[in-house]
């Protein structure tokens, strides 16, 4: 896994590092000072997923802890936009589940990859709660191409006009990945800024197989995601 990352060391340097060859995720390892949970503690998460604002965040009444842990969100925050990223911050106690197939859930709990017609890339801070995951290309394989997922799904595939392959693009069974055996993901850690590339016709490298992890009970995730 550790071929495929590129460490840097500020804020310039990630935006600036390249994907190129193997390396299509690129990490910023760091360690924020702050009390983030008393942010999460101070707004309403009565939904399973809730988009903090920044006007919000800037209103909240925080201890000197809490005033740090807003600091380091609100200059990630105005430095991403100010570089033309769209970062959102959320809460989240949960992600949907897909249960439309329960053999083959496409939710963001499964390993995938990101898609778009243009190039860009998938940006994210975990600042409390558990992490998200990575795995190496090599040390997994495309769901669609098992035999026991294939052959299930080409059973789901009754439109005759439509070519199978077209069929699990749209579906967005092509972007999903499974482990293989005795394989470890790499947890990120919080703190850690991260850029992962995505799957884009004129990317320079493979895109990067991520998930988000399974939450810790009782403790909501603070994120940053564009």
């Amino acid at each position: 896994m550790e071929q495929q990352i590129q460490y840097v060391k500020n804020f310039e340097d990630f935006f600036k590092t390249p994907f190129k060859g193997k390396i299509n995720a690129i990490g910023w390892q760091r360690t924020l000072e702050g009390d983030f949970q008393e942010i999460i503690d101070k707004v309403d998460s009565s939904e399973s997923i809730v988009e903090l604002k920044l006007s919000v965040l800037k209103n909240l009444k925080l201890s000197k802890k809490g005033d740090l842990a807003r600091k380091h969100l609100i200059s990630d925050f105005i430095f991403l936009e100010n570089n033309g990223a769209d970062p959102i911050i959320n809460v989240i106690k949960e992600y949907d589940r897909d249960d439309v197939f329960p053999f083959f859930p496409t939710d963001v709990y499964s390993f995938h990859v990101d898609r778009s017609p243009i190039p860009g890339a998938t940006i994210l801070c975990t600042y409390y709660g558990a992490a998200s995951e990575i795995v190496a290309n090599e040390d997994v394989q495309q769901k669609i191409n098992i035999p026991k997922y294939r052959e299930a799904l080409k059973e789901l595939h009754t439109d005759e006009n439509q070519a199978f392959e077209i069929f699990l693009e749209e579906n967005f069974f092509d972007l999903h990945y499974e482990m293989k055996k005795n394989v470890q993901p790499k947890k990120l850690q919080v703190g850690e800024l991260w850029k992962l590339a995505i799957d884009h016709p004129n990317s320079p490298t493979l895109p990067s197989i991520h998930r988000a992890p399974k939450e810790n009970k009782g403790q909501p995730r603070l994120l940053l995601i564009c």
